[in-house]
């Protein structure tokens, strides 16, 4: 069984920055892909940010590229969500993903259904 828990969420102004934090347990890290991921009020789940095996391989939704990093420390069981110049369209819950099928160290998964496992979320909220 594979544990995942969000933290680092919060109430930030418009411009502002958070860094969210995910610790994933039960396998070895490195052997899974991570991925992030937020739901809006009235609003579908959607892709944020996602990071492959292999440190380095990572993609973003075009509404966040710029402003949004992902990035793992596999030595700490750990994802990072740096997220700056924050808007209030990025109002929303974050999710964390994780997923250990995945034979590729370097494909990054953009699909939830593509993820096997996720956390309870962690509230973003930015004020205008």
């Amino acid at each position: 069984q594979v544990h995942v828990v969000e933290s680092g969420g919060g109430l930030v102004q418009a411009g502002g920055s958070l860094r969210l934090s995910c610790a994933a347990s039960g396998r070895t890290f490195s052997s899974y892909a991570m991925g992030w991921f937020r739901q809006a009020p009235g609003k579908e789940r959607e892709f944020v940010a996602g990071i492959a095996r292999r440190v380095g391989s990572t993609s973003y939704a075009d509404s966040v590229k710029g402003r949004f990093t992902i990035s793992r420390d596999n030595a700490k069981n750990t994802v990072y969500l740096q997220m700056n110049s924050l808007k209030p369209e990025d109002t929303a819950v974050y999710y964390c993903a994780a997923d250990g099928s995945s034979k590729s160290t370097i494909v990054v998964l953009t699909r939830s259904h593509e993820y096997e496992y996720w956390g309870q979320g962690t509230q973003v909220t930015v004020s205008s």
